[in-house]
């Protein structure tokens, strides 16, 4: 971000300057002031050097307990990074000749209120005028509406010095962020939804495009594909804790099969207990995800029995982790549907732990026969590793843990563009 370094910044630093107690301080804020004047040109110098200087002088400030200067200080820096606007910043310290306020920006403040006031008026009589019947709750709604449409206000190209407001283009930009959060991973979807309900032909020419919307579909499995090249690098990396994991998976609900449509908003829905990742499936109904360690699994995921292996200690104390789970959720229900609309009364549970890697000795396809045979014995709880999650969802997307179909080098036959596959490899309708 570009600093501010201006005549109206250094008066204020010779302001700041003169109620320096300490001769540290006082030095400190020279330093500052030389800075601004060492360029070329005429023009003062800003930069990150500008910023380094004035906190170290707040820090002088304050270790010396001039907490007067550190507030004029502080609000330099603010300042001199934009915080601050140029208005406000000379009329909190009337900083030019006799210290009189200024008129120009009183009267600036008046005229907009005045505009500003003139307008709520025409606004509220104009819906009265249409909505006789309105209460006041519907005239409060009407004017948020409005609030909301002002932030997304256009300035016509063939208009100069004319702005124009579109009712009803919040709430198509919430309706668009929506459908993209849950169709396409991109780091700022509120900006991509922005440009696009910015132009509303665009949009709908897309939409009821078939090859608009098969470049939808390619621009999502693109963007999942590189999330799941993403999630694997942390999988196996034995420094990941089971939060950086929490945080990286949460954020991918559909890694976790098509039946789920996003993460319930309260990680805590009972007393005691907060899950990991809880999932919403289209019906309301709940699943809880428990996620423990990946690579840096302390304990062995399994140990031989005999001829085989078998799940070891830590798999089983999840196991039962996530049943204490189901089991408060039961006798929580009825209180969680009321409260926020969730039905949990037979929810179920996914453990993730452990990666095949940390056993390089042990096969993976014995590792996974003896969690599948675990998987067999429980009716409401399913412990997968890592790797066999995010492999199953590769295999979902036609990455290259897919095993090819028959023709064409499919995913698996019967693949459908318009259909999409959760990890299990059950179809689902993915239109919007």
């Amino acid at each position: 971000m570009k600093t501010r370094a201006d005549w109206t910044l250094e008066l204020q630093l010779k302001a700041a300057r003169d109620q320096c107690a300490g001769e540290y301080v006082a030095a400190a804020v020279d330093a500052v002031i030389a800075h601004m004047n060492s360029g070329q040109s005429r023009s003062r110098r800003g930069g990150k050097r500008l910023t380094d200087l004035l906190e170290a002088a707040r820090r002088l400030a304050a270790d010396g307990d001039e907490w007067h200067v550190v507030r004029l200080l502080q609000d330099s820096l603010d300042y001199a990074e934009n915080r601050i606007l140029l208005p406000d910043f000379e009329e909190r310290y009337r900083l030019f000749q006799d210290g009189e306020r200024s008129e120009a920006n009183r009267s600036s403040l008046g005229q907009f209120l005045d505009i500003l006031y003139y307008s709520a008026v025409l606004t509220v009589r104009s819906f009265a005028d249409e909505n006789p019947q309105a209460s006041f709750d519907d005239l409060i709604a009407h004017i948020e509406s409005l609030r909301a449409d002002a932030l997304l206000l256009e300035a016509p190209e063939g208009r100069p010095g004319r702005y124009r407001l579109i009712r009803g283009k919040a709430e198509m930009l919430l309706w668009i962020e929506r459908k993209l959060r849950d169709r396409v991973d991109v780091e700022d979807i509120r900006d991509v939804a922005r440009r696009l309900v910015a132009t509303p032909e665009a949009l709908l020419a897309l939409a009821a495009d078939e090859d608009g919307m098969l470049l939808l579909r390619a621009a999502e499995l693109q963007q999942r594909m590189a999330k799941l090249g993403e999630l694997r690098k942390l999988a196996e990396d034995p420094g990941a804790s089971e939060y950086d994991l929490q945080q990286a998976f949460e954020t991918q609900p559909w890694i976790f099969g098509g039946r789920f449509i996003e993460t319930a908003a309260r990680r805590s829905l009972i007393l005691g207990s907060e899950f990991d990742i809880p999932l919403l499936r289209a019906d309301g109904s709940l699943h809880i995800v428990e996620l423990k360690r990946a690579m840096g699994l302390a304990s062995p995921l399994v140990v031989r029995q005999g001829a085989s292996f078998v799940p070891a200690a830590d798999v089983h104390h999840a196991v039962m982790q996530a049943v204490t789970y189901l089991v408060g959720l039961d006798e929580n229900r009825h209180q969680i549907r009321a409260e926020l609309g969730i039905e949990a009364r037979r929810a179920s549970a996914t453990v993730l732990i452990g990666h095949p890697a940390r056993h390089p000795e042990i096969p993976e396809d014995q590792i996974n026969e003896a969690l599948r045979t675990l998987n067999t014995h429980i009716s409401r709880v399913e412990v997968l590793t890592y790797k066999e999650l995010i492999d199953n969802a590769e295999r979902a997307l036609g990455g290259p843990a897919a095993n090819p179909g028959p023709e064409m080098g499919l995913p698996f036959p019967g693949f459908r563009a318009d259909q999409e596959f959760d990890v299990y490899g059950n179809a689902g309708d993915r239109r919007v």
